[in-house]
């Protein structure tokens, strides 16, 4: 048996998503720039795509702008925030200690280039208060960027709330929506966002394309230089069949997204509830405002690398944090900016299931948690410390 419990790092395509993209390698197959028929129908289906899209979270489709990804979209709204905010001598910007390494990446790249960057605290349950964001921003602020929900322990932001500061303030308000997108209800009006960015295969749909919805009254500024498409702000042939499978997964998620949560939250909380029944164990973050299938522990003692590869010779595959930074020996920057000590974050585990999953496997999985741990704690030197008392329990 495998169970496939990381759907935080990518999702299996649903069968519409498949089926919407199929026509598109053979049938459908021309560039939509070409005045030829065979590109004009190419084009028409982009078209179609894009007003769906748009639909879903009450945005026109002018507005939508398709990128290759979440990765690609938050780089290209935090530049857009920050050459706007240049313009007019304002280069102070706003986010988060534990945002994607997208957002932080592209905002150390920009203080290099002389902004001034603040990275604003969450607290220990993984929230940003909006009354913090409201006292960081200045005069010369540019841009607020912060997550929707967090891509490692799930928690979910005040985002309305922090748009409508920023609305009222005249400042500039991104998103990375990557988490959120088909499993929280997204309106681009009630959220008082400027620009948000998704990635298909968060929600079932292909990897490598995703979109940012940037508001009207918001010039994009151009990242990827060569043709005209995507109205000049985006050169590249459009990756059409990916398009098209982006926004009929989309289209199932927001559809399907209230009966998913009814199925998923009993799944969850069941977990949640096993889980920390082992002793010396913490849930990380906030266990009502956080994402319907997210769950993710830390256990004093043990190594989390070592923890993966024992879950998965039992057939569980999980993770241990962002799949973008697994190669990375450090513990995670976003148990850390929760108030996690070191040694306790590199003990971590995330568990990100779906509605496929069944109870059978979430039981499978708790056992199978709990054996390992006690393993993996029956040969450390430092669990060996903690039980003798050399060294005093953290959780």
């Amino acid at each position: 048996m495998r169970i496939y419990a990381d759907n935080a790092a990518t999702t299996k395509m649903s069968k519409k998503a498949i089926e919407a993209m199929l026509p598109y390698f053979e049938e459908i197959y021309g560039n939509p720039s070409s005045l030829n028929t065979t590109g004009q129908i190419a084009a028409e289906a982009l078209a179609k795509a894009r007003e769906k899209i748009a639909s879903l979270i009450g945005a026109t489709s002018r507005e939508i702008f398709f990128t290759s990804g979440g990765s690609e979209a938050d780089n290209q709204a935090i530049i857009t925030g920050a050459r706007i905010g240049e313009k007019k001598g304002k280069k102070h910007i706003i986010s988060t200690k534990f945002e994607h390494h997208a957002v932080l990446h592209t905002l150390n790249k920009l203080e290099k280039e002389g902004f001034e960057i603040t990275l604003v605290d969450v607290n220990e349950n993984g929230v940003v208060k909006a009354e913090d964001i409201e006292k960081a921003i200045r005069e010369d602020t540019a841009l607020v960027t912060v997550m929707f929900a967090n891509n490692e322990i799930g928690t979910i932001q005040p985002i309305a709330e922090i748009g409508k500061i920023c609305k009222d303030k005249g400042v500039l308000f991104h998103t990375d929506a990557v988490q959120a997108a088909g499993h929280l209800k997204i309106n681009v009006d009630e959220l008082n966002v400027d620009m948000l960015s998704v990635s298909a295969h968060k929600f079932h749909g292909p990897k490598g394309v995703g979109f940012l919805y940037c508001r009207r009254s918001v010039v994009l500024r151009t990242l990827i230089e060569g043709g005209a498409q995507e109205r000049g702000k985006r050169a590249g042939t459009e990756n059409l069949p990916g398009i098209a499978g982006m926004a009929a997964a989309l289209e199932e998620a927001v559809e399907n997204a209230e009966k998913n949560s009814n199925v998923l939250l009993p799944l969850r909380n069941r977990l949640m509830e096993g889980l920390e029944k082992i002793p010396h164990s913490k849930i990380n973050g906030d266990k009502e405002k956080r994402l319907p299938g997210n769950v993710n522990i830390c256990f004093e003692g043990i190594e989390g690398e070592s923890l993966l590869l024992l879950l998965d010779e039992k057939g569980i595959e999980a993770s241990s944090g962002s799949a973008c930074t697994s190669g990375s020996l450090d513990p995670s920057h976003v148990l850390l900016s929760i108030g996690l000590p070191h040694d306790v974050a590199h003990g971590s585990l995330r568990l990100t299931i779906t509605e496929e999953n069944t109870k059978e496997e979430i039981d499978y999985i708790i056992s199978s948690v709990t054996e390992v741990v006690d393993y993996l704690r029956q040969m450390s030197p430092v669990w060996e410390e903690l039980v003798s008392g050399k060294r005093e329990y953290i959780l």
